[in-house]
């Protein structure tokens, strides 16, 4: 049995995983060098921390594994609730403080979102696909993400968020929703987007979208992140100014590189080839996902799928693009190259998944 399951993941995706590691510690090395490597050490920690878990998510069939996501979403409810009472960490109470480490509940809650989502979408369409469209079990569907999203940007993480949204919405399409709900929706966003601005977003969310739009507009303030990310991606040029020698990271202009703008300390410092490889692994990441989605060998296989290629494409797209200007900031990780605990976990789980099931596809299948 688990020499079949050996033989029938898609390999591929683990290599392209491997090789984002790779440059996320060289990256994490040189720039913690100055503090005697404590996020390089504590990164290497959760990698031998997330290799075993993978592997054990990758052995049970993931029909399984969903049996319990309900007891599992309730105790992500009841997690992100009782982080709101706890200290605020940079403006956000989003973390647990656990001995020497920091646990994020709005991360790993990503797995039981998807899964019970996955779960629920399968359940109402067992009749008819169509299911999926009729407004009480589409409220039901909506209610599933909802919840968790509104009590994480109470964080407030609007960046998380954002990625549970942008998970529904696939998931979504995938299992068939109208029309006439995607043309509400548009019009509605439309129609909330300026309210939300003018009236709900808090004044430094605000201030991030002026910058975003015009960053000179306060370049000791709110616009300094992104200026200093761009001017380190620009002196990095063609191929970086080497490892260690990066004038924006190592003399403290640009923060936090460990985290949020590690893709611009690598532009910096490995250059524009290193930044574009890195782009090409996550595009063959995304389209093997995509591809485990289209010939999982059931419905639920594809709708977790569907939600796994949701939360990595908006972390990619997200902390790329904001590194560079052409989005706002939101402060999410890029997914294998940050420094980051719970993230790391939560993504190795996400892969563990998306193995379990690419190992279960129609070209492959097997039975238990």
């Amino acid at each position: 049995m688990n020499k079949r399951i050996l033989k029938n993941i898609d390999w591929s995706i683990l290599i392209c995983v491997f090789i984002l590691i790779v440059i996320g510690l060289i990256a994490l090395y040189s720039a913690t060098v100055e503090n005697n490597l404590l996020e390089f050490k504590k990164q290497c920690i959760w990698i031998g921390i997330s290799i075993p878990i993978m592997i054990w998510i990758l052995f049970i069939d993931y029909s399984i594994i969903v049996r319990i996501s309900p007891y599992l979403y309730v105790v992500s409810i009841i997690l992100l609730i009782a982080v709101l009472f706890t200290n605020a960490v940079n403006g956000a109470n989003s973390w647990f403080n656990i001995g020497f480490f920091a646990f994020q509940p709005a991360e790993l809650a990503k797995v039981f979102v998807i899964m019970l989502l996955s779960t629920t979408i399968v359940n109402i369409q067992k009749k008819s696909k169509n299911d999926i469209n009729r407004p009480l079990k589409l409220v039901t569907v909506l209610g599933v993400v909802l919840l968790p999203t509104i009590l994480i940007i109470m964080q407030p993480d609007y960046g998380t968020a954002i990625s549970y949204i942008l998970s529904l919405i696939l998931m979504l399409f995938v299992a068939g929703i109208d029309k006439k709900y995607i043309i509400v929706s548009f019009m509605l966003l439309v129609i909330l987007v300026p309210i939300m601005y003018f009236f709900i977003l808090p004044d430094h969310a605000k201030s991030r979208i002026d910058v975003y739009l015009n960053p000179d507009l306060d370049p000791r303030g709110a616009g300094y992140n992104i200026i200093q990310s761009k001017i380190a991606i620009g002196a990095g040029k063609l191929f970086g100014m080497g490892l260690l020698k990066g004038t924006q990271t190592h003399l403290g202009f640009l923060y936090p590189k460990t985290t949020d703008f590690i893709f611009a300390m690598i532009g910096e410092e490995l250059g524009f080839i290193t930044c574009g490889l890195i782009i090409v692994i996550y595009v063959i990441l995304i389209t093997k996902s995509i591809n485990i989605a289209k010939t999982a060998r059931d419905d639920l296989g594809s709708y977790i799928a569907t939600g796994i290629v949701g939360i990595f494409l908006f972390h990619i797209v997200e902390n790329i693009g904001m590194t560079i200007g052409l989005l706002p900031i939101t402060g999410v990780p890029l997914p294998f190259v940050s420094y980051g605990g719970t993230s790391f976990v939560t993504n190795f789980i996400l892969i563990g998944l998306l193995l379990n099931i690419s190992a279960r596809s129609k070209k492959n299948i097997f039975t238990k």
